[in-house]
C-alpha cells in the first residue's frame, strides 16, 4: 500500500485538504466551510468524514501514518488553537486532542503559515534555502520564519507573527484588541476597509458605490482594477505600499534570502499593478533578488 499524510489547512472561511505521498503528490483533495458548524465537534465529525469519503476515492489502495494540521493562531508546541481571531472556536481550542479521537494517528498542528514554511521548504520554491519568510494572505495575514533551516516558533509558539505588527498608530482596529495592525490593511477583509474608505474620499465613479461592504469580495476588487476602476486600483496601491515597507521593516530581523507570498485571494497581473502595486515589487525585488 501506498503511504500517505493528510494535510489540513484551516481557513476563516474554507478549510481545505489534501492526501499527499512522500514525493509530494497530491492524490485528491477538497474543501469544507470553516463556518457551516459552530461547535467544534460538528465541525470535527463533517471533516472527518469528507477526509474518508476523499481516501475511499482514491483509485490506488492507500494507508494514511499521520495528519498535519496548519490552522491560524496554531501552537506546536500544545496542539492547541489559541484565540484566533478569524475562527468562531474563541479561547483556547485543544484540537489535536479533539481530533485524535477521530483519528488514532501521529498528528501535528501549527501556525498556517508555518506550516507553509514546511512545505515551501520540502518541496516548493525554498528547497536548498535555509533563510526565507513565507507570507500567507487571506482573512488575515500570517507569516513562517525559517532560520538556520529551522522554524522559529519562539518560548510560547507563536514567533514571528508579522500581521500584528503596528503599521498605522492609533489606526484600524484588529480582532485582537489592537489597533493599526499590519493584516487590517493587507488582508482580504483589510482591502474592502480600503476601498470604502477610498469611496468616501474619491469622487470617480466606481462599480462599488451600490454594493454593501458584507457583498464586497476581494476578487471583485481584483477584477475591477483589471478593468480600470480608479477606486480598486487605489486600493491595491495603497495595500501595496503598506505592505512593502512593513516587509523592508521586517526584514532586517532576519535577514532572509527570499520571501514568498501565497495569496488566498486574487490580485491583479498588469504591470502597472504588479500584485498588489509597484512599490511591493521594487521592495521585494530589490531584496529578494539581491541578498
Amino acid at each position: 500500500m501506498k503511504e500517505v499524510a493528510v494535510g489540513i489547512d484551516i481557513g476563516g472561511t474554507f478549510t481545505k485538504y489534501g492526501i499527499v505521498d512522500k514525493e509530494g503528490h497530491c492524490l485528491i483533495d477538497g474543501t469544507i466551510s470553516t463556518t457551516q458548524e459552530k461547535e467544534l465537534d460538528q465541525y470535527l465529525d463533517l471533516l472527518k468524514a469528507t477526509i474518508d469519503e476523499a481516501i475511499a476515492r482514491i483509485k490506488e489502495p492507500v494507508v494514511v501514518k499521520g495528519l498535519g494540521v496548519g490552522a491560524p493562531n496554531g501552537n506546536f508546541y500544545s496542539g492547541t488553537i489559541e484565540y484566533a481571531p478569524n475562527l468562531s472556536w474563541k479561547g483556547v481550542v485543544p484540537f489535536v486532542q479533539e481530533f485524535k479521537k477521530r483519528y488514532d494517528l501521529p498528528m501535528f498542528l501549527t501556525n498556517d503559515a508555518n506550516a507553509a514554511a514546511i512545505g515551501e521548504m520540502v518541496y516548493g520554491g525554498a528547497r536548498f534555502m535555509k533563510n526565507f519568510i513565507v507570507i500567507t494572505l487571506g482573512t488575515g495575514l500570517g507569516s513562517g520564519l525559517v532560520v538556520n533551516g529551522e522554524l522559529v516558533y519562539g518560548h510560547d509558539g507563536f514567533a514571528g507573527e508579522l500581521g500584528h505588527l503596528t503599521v498605522v498608530r492609533g489606526g484600524r482596529m484588529c480582532a485582537t484588541g489592537r489597533r493599526g495592525s499590519l493584516e487590517t490593511y493587507v488582508s482580504a477583509p483589510g482591502i474592502k476597509r480600503t476601498v470604502f474608505e477610498l469611496m468616501a474620499d474619491m469622487l470617480e465613479e466606481s462599480e462599488f458605490r451600490d454594493i454593501t461592504f458584507n457583498e464586497l469580495t476581494a476578487k471583485m476588487i481584483s477584477d475591477a482594477a483589471r478593468k480600470g476602476d480608479k477606486i480598486a486600483q487605489e486600493a491595491f496601491e495603497r495595500t501595496g505600499k503598506i505592505l512593502g515597507e512593513a516587509w523592508q521593516t521586517a526584514w532586517h530581523t532576519p535577514v532572509p534570502k527570499q520571501y514568498s507570498f501565497l495569496a488566498d485571494w486574487p490580485m491583479p497581473e498588469t504591470s502597472s499593478l504588479s500584485p498588489p502595486s509597484a512599490i511591493w515589487s521594487k521592495i521585494y525585488y530589490k531584496y529578494s533578488k539581491t541578498k
